[in-house]
């Protein structure tokens, strides 16, 4: 295969910037840029391998660079150069190989490294344990899966279980993973188009969106409430749904009004309908709480988390549910054969002592609020910022091309990207045209100025 052959796509760029949401879509004239001149040739050895041997889809081929080490809040790419790390697929809450966590794998490895399936752990048990004394409200009872998309199938399961039915409420423009179960009830196109049948059942409703409402709202905060609303009505009209499903933030970041899930949690219990929320990315700590959903004094009855409770090195993830959702003892919700890996829960432990030892909530809430006062200075001199968002260290700049109406800059994103990366930061772009800052909780006030400082200098000199 050539070099750049890996760089022809069959869609145009247009149709590809109506596919944007989760993330980039990695084929365009900048990637193909920075893919010549930025990469050395054994970079683009390396690259050219990967596109060789691994089956290519979306979001992940072709590579944007190769790695070599990471560390704290750094990555580092095999040319040796260091990047500030503002996505980490949403693992790194505890930067990367924190020393606690990888001494904590180290000795567990050492003595149970495996658990079959029939038999429990002292680690395992313990784990449970502590997350049912962390989640808020009633959330008591625990169950362990390899990764996110499998945990939002097990809530799937346990809904249907609990309820007898078997209809979901969700989002469109949501992310619950990738398998067939989770893109059911997804609503990015990027992985529903072209699959052919999914779940049937799965209803989808509009998110809560402010800033794009399809709703005449008079104020802002309107659109929340409608939204609500809605789905409410889609309640009443279905009469038989099992459960709404929805990240209680989205990554973009929207961050709706408390009154907005106050809402929706009390449509669901006046039908009969279970709340389950998608905390994959953002809970322990995140947002500035251990869970999300306490920013809004709301619990659901599932609540999934994943992503950083491995601590940024292994893959976990895990429901914690009501005690009186203990209803499937004669049905297989998971039954995964890493169910209760004592390695991978002696990583989460480890990352749970260091958020809480640490103090890294205080942190998050602490730079967090740095970080947005500074965001909005920027808006003040920069047009191309349509809109700052941010709940703890989930933070977002919206660049628009008019802020009357707020058509996406996307290409305009892009070049502020390629800039970032070639001066040290890497973060992800949302929606197409949102930068989304995630860094590590561990992360200072003088690294996150150091970020912010190479952004505004991107979209001086872009």
């Amino acid at each position: 295969m050539r070099p750049l052959q890996r760089f022809q796509s069959p869609r145009t760029m247009n149709e590809l910037n109506h596919l944007k949401s989760e993330g980039d879509v990695n084929f365009s004239p900048l990637r193909r840029e920075w893919y010549e001149r930025d990469l050395d040739e054994k970079t683009r050895q390396l690259l050219d391998e990967d596109g060789r041997y691994f089956l290519h889809q979306s979001l992940s081929t072709p590579c944007l660079n190769a790695l070599q080490s990471c560390d704290g809040i750094y990555l580092e790419d095999v040319q040796g150069r260091r990047y500030m790390d503002f996505h980490g697929n949403y693992v790194h809450q505890v930067g990367f190989g924190h020393p606690a966590v990888i001494q904590a794998i180290t000795e567990q490895m050492a003595t149970l490294s495996f658990s079959p399936r029939r038999y429990t752990n002292v680690t395992a048990v313990t784990l449970a344990k502590k997350l049912a004394e962390l989640a808020p409200g009633d959330l008591n009872r625990v169950l362990f899966a390899p990764g996110g998309a499998e945990a939002i199938g097990m809530a799937l399961k346990l809904a249907r279980a609990a309820t007898g039915r078997h209809k979901t409420i969700s989002m469109w423009d949501s992310f619950h993973g990738a398998t067939l179960d989770a893109i059911s009830i997804g609503g990015e196109r990027l992985f529903r188009a072209n699959i052919g049948p999914l779940l049937p059942g799965a209803e989808h409703v509009p998110p809560p969106d402010e800033y794009r409402c399809l709703w005449d709202c008079q104020t802002r905060g309107g659109c929340d409430l409608k939204c609500a609303a809605y789905i409410e009505y889609v309640l009443e009209k279905e009469g038989d749904v099992a459960a709404v499903i929805a990240e209680p933030v989205r990554s973009v970041p929207y961050i709706p009004r408390a009154e907005y899930w106050q809402a929706v949690r009390a449509a669901c219990d006046r039908h009969g309908a279970l709340l389950i929320f998608d905390e994959i990315p953002h809970a322990l700590g995140r947002t500035g709480k251990m869970f999300t959903c306490e920013n809004f004094g709301v619990t659901p009855d599932i609540l999934v988390l994943g992503k950083g409770l491995g601590g940024g090195i292994l893959p976990l993830a895990a429901i914690v549910a009501r005690d009186d959702l203990n209803v499937a003892a004669e049905q297989a919700l998971g039954h995964y054969t890493h169910e209760k890996n004592p390695v991978l829960c002696a990583a989460a432990l480890a990352t749970i002592r260091v958020i809480e030892e640490e103090n890294l909530l205080q942190n998050a809430r602490t730079v967090g609020d740095h970080a947005l006062r500074r965001m909005r200075q920027m808006m003040a001199r920069h047009p191309l910022i349509g809109d700052v968002r941010g709940l703890g260290l989930m933070l977002g700049l919206e660049l628009v091309l008019d802020r009357n109406t707020r058509e996406r800059a996307t290409a305009v994103a892009e070049q502020i990207m390629y800039c970032a990366l070639r001066k040290g930061l890497s973060f992800k772009l949302l929606m197409g045209n949102t930068i989304g800052l995630f860094p590590p909780l561990t992360i200072t006030m003088e690294q996150m100025d150091e970020a912010l400082d190479i952004i505004e200098e991107c979209l001086v000199i872009r």
